[in-house]
């Protein structure tokens, strides 16, 4: 028996039943304000930097996903992979902490009367994150977050005001992390492993999916789909080469009034 595997798959798995248990309303507004945003022509810009981007690609562009969401991936704060030297992490976490580079981000696009915003942060609260929030809601715009309560809670604030995340969104998605994320302690090992943001992370981001898929159907709004494109030699094959073509220019079109 692996002890730490099962730690973590039992462990994780609570914290999922928790975010059925406690979440499903949360849930439930958060696709009432992206399904009001997409039905009247808007977008619903979805940003995390460092792991949680990762979140932002798993709602789009991703198979089962449609026309209205837009993950926002600003690779200096994301890309990292490399650890040290060029493209390492130490960038990424430095310009974390810089005051007025997230109000510089978001000067790089017009935002329409119906875009809505999402950020996805664990501990929300870096100066980053924070700043980012505040700018979303100057500019009017609905802001939905997705962070651990917990560690949110127990945890100070590095920005200025002293906000953190889950004081400025409207909506709050309650990934139920613990504080540093990780679930498994071992024997032997200083820290904890075994990060569960991942797992309650993109199981929240597909139920929010699901739900506003839902309430834009009883608004009448057909979403444009993108399609699992993995068939081959078939007519079930030739339709989704369709269909991609036709989300791509309707993905297309969407982004219009962020450039002009």
């Amino acid at each position: 028996m692996n002890i730490g595997a099962e730690q973590f798959y039992d462990r994780t798995t609570e914290l999922l039943e928790q975010i059925r248990e406690t979440q499903m309303g949360n849930i439930d507004a958060a696709a009432e304000i992206f399904a009001d945003s997409i039905s009247k022509g808007g977008i619903v810009f979805l940003f995390g930097n460092g792991h949680s981007r990762m979140m932002c690609e798993e709602m789009t562009p991703r198979q089962g996903c449609f026309v209205g969401f837009f993950a926002w991936a600003e690779t200096a704060v994301s890309n990292h992979c490399a650890t040290v030297g060029m493209n390492g992490l130490r960038g990424p976490l430095y310009l974390e902490k810089i005051e007025g580079y997230g109000e510089e981000l978001l000067k790089s696009f017009q935002f329409g009367p119906h875009d809505a915003f999402m950020l996805i942060s664990t501990s929300g609260i870096r100066t980053l994150t924070v700043e980012m929030a505040l700018g979303v809601k100057e500019r009017g715009m609905s802001l939905v977050a997705m962070c651990s309560v917990q560690h949110g809670s127990q945890s100070k604030s590095t920005h200025p005001s002293g906000k953190k995340l889950m004081d400025v969104a409207d909506v709050v998605l309650d990934n139920h992390c613990p504080t540093g994320d990780c679930v498994v302690e071992l024997e032997g090992l200083d820290w904890r492993t075994g990060p569960s943001s991942t797992v309650t992370g993109a199981m929240i981001m597909n139920m929010v999916r699901c739900a506003t898929a839902e309430k834009l159907l009883s608004r009448g709004h057909q979403p444009v789909m993108l399609p699992s494109h993995h068939f081959v030699g078939n007519a079930t094959a030739d339709a989704a080469e369709e269909q991609l073509d036709l989300f791509y220019e309707a993905y297309r079109k969407s982004l219009a009034h962020l450039y002009a």
